[in-house]
This record gives C-alpha cells, sequence and structure tokens, in this order.
C-alpha cells in the first residue's frame, strides 16, 4: 500500500492509496453485521473469511468469497460472505476499481459503493440475479433530485435521490452497456469502475477491460489521474452524472466509507417479482439454503484500487 500527500485542483487528483495485496485488506475491516438489506446471508470476520477460504491473496490480487459448500439450515444463519468498510473516509476524490471478477449466481447481489445510511449512499457498482447491465444510484434524504436531463451515456431509472419517497430505491442510471454485471462482465475479463466526487457532482465511469477508450491513467495507475483529459479524449462522457442542480450536496452527502459486499435475496434480489422475471428457478431463499455449489462463481477478485485525492 502506498500512502502519498493529498492535492487535487480542477479535475487533477494525486495518488494516496495504492491498494493491492494484502495492503488492500489492510485498508479494510470486516463487518460482522445484521445485512442492513435484510438478505439470507451472515457477514463473517475476516477470522473467520480465513479459516474457510473466503479470502485470498495472489500477488496483487485479492479475492473476496462467499460460502459454496455449505447447505443451510431453513432455521438458521445466512449463507456466509463478507461486507468490508474502508478505515479511511473520502469527500473530493477519485477512486479507480480495477475488478477482474464480479459475483455471480441467481440469488446473490453483489454491490461497491460509498456508505449509508447517515451521510447517503453512492452505487457504484450493484445488481442482482445475474441481470445484467449495472445500475448505479444516489440514496438520499428529502429534497435531491437529478435532471431529466444530462450529459451521460447510462440511462435514468428515476430523478428523485429521495430514499423515503423512493421505497429506498433512489435516484439510478443503468449502464449502457450489458458488459458491464454479472456473468456478461467475468466472460471480457472485468474492468474498471470510477468515481469522481466533488462538492458539486458525483461522476460514475465504467470501462470494459478490452475496451481502446480506457484512459492510460485509468488502465496504467500513476502519481495522478487529470478527469478533464478524458473528456477531450473523447472517453469521458460518465456512464452516471449526478450533479448538484437540485441537490444540496453539503447536506445530502458527508464523508464515505467505500462499502465491498455480497449479500443473497434480501429487499431487492429477493422480491418475489424480481427473483421469477430474472428466470431464477425455486424461490430465492429456499435456493440459497439449498444449493451452495450454485456459489462457486459468487466472488469477487480486485486487481486494484487506487485513490486519488
Amino acid at each position: 500500500m502506498v500512502l502519498l500527500a493529498k492535492t487535487a485542483s480542477a479535475g487533477t487528483y494525486s495518488l494516496t492509496s495504492n491498494l493491492v495485496g494484502e495492503g488492500f485488506l489492510n485498508a479494510f475491516s470486516w463487518q460482522a453485521v445484521a445485512d442492513p438489506t435484510n438478505g439470507r446471508v451472515n457477514y463473517v470476520t475476516e477470522a473467520t473469511a480465513q479459516a474457510d477460504g473466503l479470502v485470498s491473496v495472489s500477488g496483487n490480487q485479492v479475492t473476496l468469497r462467499a460460502d459454496s459448500t455449505t447447505i443451510l439450515s431453513s432455521s438458521g444463519p445466512g449463507r456466509n460472505s463478507f461486507r468490508l468498510q474502508s478505515n479511511a473516509q473520502y469527500t473530493t476524490h477519485v477512486a479507480v476499481f480495477d475488478i477482474a471478477h464480479m459475483p455471480q449466481g441467481c440469488g446473490t447481489w453483489p454491490a461497491v459503493g460509498e456508505n449509508w445510511p447517515n451521510e447517503g449512499e453512492v452505487d457504484i457498482l450493484e445488481g442482482v440475479n445475474n441481470q445484467s447491465p449495472n445500475l448505479s444510484s444516489l440514496h438520499t434524504s428529502a429534497n435531491c433530485t437529478m435532471p431529466a436531463s444530462r450529459s451521460m451515456t447510462g440511462t435514468s431509472t428515476g430523478t428523485n435521490c429521495d430514499v423515503y419517497e423512493t421505497n429506498n430505491s433512489g435516484c439510478g442510471v443503468q449502464t449502457n452497456d450489458i458488459n458491464s454485471f454479472g456473468p456478461n462482465f467475468n466472460g471480457i475479463g472485468g474492468g474498471w469502475y470510477v468515481i469522481e466526487r466533488t462538492s458539486t457532482f458525483i461522476n460514475i465511469y465504467f470501462w470494459e477491460r478490452g475496451s481502446s477508450s480506457v484512459p492510460s491513467d485509468v488502465q496504467h495507475p500513476g502519481t495522478s489521474v487529470n478527469t478533464n483529459s478524458w473528456a477531450r479524449l473523447h472517453t469521458g462522457t460518465p456512464t452516471a452524472s449526478f450533479p448538484n442542480t437540485d441537490c444540496n450536496f453539503s447536506t445530502h452527502f458527508g464523508p464515505h466509507n467505500i462499502i465491498i459486499n455480497l449479500t443473497f435475496c434480501g429487499d431487492w434480489a429477493g422480491n418475489s417479482a424480481v427473483y421469477s422475471a430474472s428466470g431464477c428457478p425455486s424461490d430465492c431463499v429456499d435456493y440459497v439454503n439449498q444449493n451452495p455449489s450454485a456459489f462457486v462463481d459468487a466472488y469477487f477478485t480486485f486487481n486494484s484500487l487506487n485513490i486519488y485525492e
């Protein structure tokens, strides 16, 4: 792990953390807590994950996986899995996630995001039941909306970010790329997810592994990134754009921790209509309980996480 001094100016950010291998794990804490989304999951400690082979490091790569061997009792705890929270908090920053593989399988609900519930939430990568494309979202308290028209490549699924008025769905943007999530993402070797957060906007970017339009400072991380240069190179139109036009960021978003987790079923993946529409078998909870081998591919592999501020 490399830690450097902070400097940032319009569009240019300096590297503060290069997280790979054991350094990646050292930058996070394991949250063995009740799942806030009511999933069929048992979030474990790091010690349990190590003992059960749910976490591994190979060179720079870090793999986080769910249990795929245990048949669960309907009256017992859910499937063992992971919920990691960064030790550091971030406001204005760019985070570049180089992801080689994400969890897949019916009943799965993987997510990479920043903080919840008290200081707003940004979901960078999220989806359920293998259903592409990816959904990026903001979840806030009242009086935060997004303009109907924005400069982005994704498609808005709603403009009201208030969790209380949207049944917790917030304001989402679907990535305009079928390879942005699930088995399709894994089939191309993954790619890069990036968040840029400032006091006036939050932008999410996605590039496929083999794309010719990946900015060089994303593909080959160095001591800085310049998001303004991405636009000049015509590679930098955000996948999802969330401006502060009708949302006071200073009152809706505080310092954020990065959250990486995998749950099962719960409020979204386990919703009966959502689950059946995904073409998944049986009932979500029964399926997760009785089919451990279905989750052999329910894992994240991160090549790196680079933070710029």
